[in-house]
């Protein structure tokens, strides 16, 4: 076979919900009982898997026309060894992109969309039938690529961790953390349900929600605390109150995905005698990290977007420098 290269190409999966289902239930006739006794729509599960292992087919039909493919699910990628030369094929969600360029050092990574009439995809630029025009270009370093900004979280014990949209410090569990927070001169102890630091590509996504959260409830509260009592504020925001406050809220957070910069978030901040409330805020820089250090005796964390299964432990003595990756991800552009 006369392939264009003989660098490798890997192709990163994963599993469908039904995939996920039959680990759980062993049977798909065990797995559609649960489901419909739920009252949901067993069918869809059955669409979506049939669409996806017909793109995965046809994915590595194309890619091996082209390469030595090498085809990886994503359970294994904080295993996986990757090449320098290696080109990246992501099929899945927005969310698979983000989690396998956390792992790459610059290689090129192509998000392929197996469904778009299911997933929006705004990391996936291309579809299956794209692969045959757009990997030759890739391979020749002719097609143009987007540069992204990755945080990095460094523990005291040599550990590491990168995050393509956004690092979560906090507990494990719905209890509050204790640490001390540094940023730049200012620092002081804390007690919070979490840090949340995002990246320009994550920016539109849990610091978004964050922000616009903030946003709505100080809006809501001061407008109505200006004309009533505390009772009648929760009374007023419950589903049966007349007094309901209706807003339109566009808090803008987004910024570029390759600035040389990072933004904490501040989770539920509260302030007590020994916790203070003033750095909740603010930017992330080359110059400025972010430092926090535990006090938590046990089920603090460090984990990276949104993969809670993969974390770092964050209990007390343990300090993280929150910055700016040595290193950058490389999107290929439609």
């Amino acid at each position: 076979m006369n392939r264009l290269t003989d660098n490798k190409i890997v192709l990163v999966t994963r599993p469908t919900r039904l995939a996920e289902l039959m680990i759980r239930f062993n049977t798909v006739s065990q797995a559609k009982f649960y489901i419909e006794h739920q009252g949901a729509d067993f069918t869809d599960y059955l669409r979506e898997d049939e669409t996806y292992h017909r793109a995965l087919s046809e994915t590595q039909a194309a890619l091996a026309r082209i390469g030595r493919l090498q085809t990886v699910d994503r359970g294994f990628l904080p295993n996986f060894v990757f090449a320098p030369e290696d080109v990246v094929v992501t099929l899945g969600q927005d969310g698979l992109v983000a989690n396998t360029l956390k792992y790459l050092n610059r290689q090129p990574v192509v998000g392929v969309n197996p469904d778009p009439e299911r997933w929006d995809g705004r990391l996936l630029p291309f579809r299956v039938g794209d692969l045959s025009k757009i990997m030759p270009e890739v391979i020749r370093h002719k097609r143009p690529t987007k540069s992204v900004t990755m945080a990095k979280a460094a523990l005291n014990n040599g550990q590491t961790l990168y995050g393509v949209n956004d690092l979560f410090i906090g507990p494990k569990t719905h209890s509050s953390a204790r640490y001390v927070i540094q940023s730049g001169e200012a620092k002081e102890t804390q007690s919070s349900s979490g840090v949340i630091v995002s990246t320009g590509m994550g920016s539109t996504g849990w610091l978004k929600s964050l922000l616009t959260g903030a946003a709505a409830v100080t809006q809501s509260a001061g407008s109505v605390l200006a004309r009533q009592t505390t009772q009648d504020l929760f009374a007023s925001m419950s589903p049966k109150g007349k007094g309901n406050v209706k807003m339109r809220l566009n808090v803008k957070t987004e910024f570029a995905w390759d600035s040389n910069y990072l933004f904490y978030t501040v989770r539920e901040p509260f302030p007590t005698k020994t916790t203070g409330v003033s750095l909740v805020f603010g930017r992330v820089t080359p110059e400025m990290p972010l430092i926090l250090e535990s006090r938590m005796a046990e089920n603090g964390v460090v984990f990276s977007d949104g993969i809670e299964k993969d974390f770092l432990e964050f209990n007390s003595g343990t300090q993280a420098v929150i910055g700016i990756a040595e290193r950058k991800g490389v999107l290929v552009e439609g």
